[in-house]
């Protein structure tokens, strides 16, 4: 499986992987062990991953914050294009499929650099802040929609100025277009949109990326 997105052609996008995504075996191998799954489109597409690899690499990222890791593609690709003192800090709430995750992220030699914290994201997220951790160069947003926007003000927080909050999903398969569909993740995701849309905290754009990548720069 490699065709994430209903905006851009399969063979535009298949063509895209084949040319210019730098796949590392490890990843290669955890897409392709996820693509069996039924809800295999809850990862990114590799071209997405790489993607945000290089917006890590450009950073001189070292902080990574997760929000919703399912199988660990996007954390293992983030883990593997940190320096080796990088840390990520990753929320789920799924133990079957962050099992997964930590499988492949030992078979990648990159475990050392992910602390994985089960349970519901927004708790999570408060006690990282009453934690006073350091804060984050980047931070990706890829969990349950419906509190997509409790997220992104809790990445404002928890990001360094300069840093970089990226959203998954927010053209939603082309739903956020219909005005009559009024299904509650569709709503967060439309709200977020236009709220990013004229958001002076960031400098920000939308990238028809997979399934729609919402990139958000704290100013």
């Amino acid at each position: 499986m490699i065709a994430k997105s209903s905006f851009v052609d399969p063979n535009i996008q298949e063509y895209i992987v084949a040319t210019v995504v730098r796949e590392h075996p490890v990843l290669r191998e955890l897409r392709e062990e996820t693509s069996h799954r039924e809800n295999a489109r809850m990862a990114i597409g590799p071209e997405q991953g790489q993607l945000m690899a290089l917006f890590g690499r450009l950073l001189g990222a070292r902080r990574y914050l997760e929000i919703g890791v399912f199988t660990g593609y996007s954390s293992l690709a983030m883990a593997l294009a940190l320096p080796e003192d990088g840390h990520i800090l990753a929320c789920d709430v799924s133990p079957e499929y962050t099992a997964v995750a930590r499988r492949f992220w030992e078979k990648a030699g990159v475990a050392r650099k992910i602390d994985l914290r089960i349970g519901p994201a927004l708790e999570t997220l408060e006690r990282i802040g009453a934690e006073r951790v350091a804060p984050f160069d980047i931070a990706f947003i890829d969990a349950d929609k419906a509190n997509v926007n409790e997220y992104y003000e809790a990445a404002l927080r928890l990001v360094r100025r300069g840093g970089m909050i990226l959203v998954d999903n927010v053209l939603w398969g082309g739903a956020v277009l219909e005005a009559a569909d009024e299904d509650r993740d569709t709503l967060a995701l439309r709200a977020l949109n236009e709220r990013a849309g004229r958001d002076d905290r960031v400098d920000v754009a939308l990238l028809p990326v997979c399934d729609g990548l919402l990139i958000a720069v704290k100013r």
